[in-house]
């Protein structure tokens, strides 16, 4: 891991940790509330009970959190992480009716809260491209 990597990974880490172990033990009306929101977004996710959402959820941010603070975790690795599961978040945002002013991607004030979750698309593809293995570089035949 690069040193200017260091402060991205640990904020973004520390975030993502920390929301994941406030979801361990979701149940009854914010399991349900939660997972409403996430599968009318993703229609997949409805194949779930609100309580295995919410465990697949928190176990997934934890280990996400706890691999972009780990620096043995290669850049490139943990940013393509980041970068699905925000992914997923900015899909939340931009499918979710009430989020967005109509026609356009601009937040009303109650998309607010999932509008600013693009950071983490924004640092995890920065994660990934700034990490990504460098071609060898031509070197000049000597003359």
């Amino acid at each position: 891991m690069k040193l200017a990597h260091l402060p991205l990974r640990l904020a973004t880490g520390a975030y993502i940790l920390n929301s994941g172990l406030n979801k361990q033990n979701l149940e009854g009306q914010a399991a349900e509330g939660l997972h409403g929101m996430a599968s009318n977004a993703i229609p997949a996710l409805k194949k779930m009970t609100p309580e295995q959402f919410g465990r697949i959820l928190s176990t997934g941010e934890i280990a996400l959190g706890a691999a972009l603070i780990i620096p043995f975790v290669p850049s490139a690795l943990v940013g393509a992480a980041l970068v699905g599961f925000s992914a997923g978040l900015v899909q939340l945002y931009l499918k979710t009716p009430g989020m967005r002013n109509e026609g356009s991607i601009r937040p009303t004030p109650d998309g607010l809260g999932l509008a600013k979750d693009v950071w983490l698309l924004g640092a995890g593809a920065t994660l990934v491209l700034d990490g990504w293995p460098k071609r060898a570089r031509l070197q000049k035949p000597d003359a």
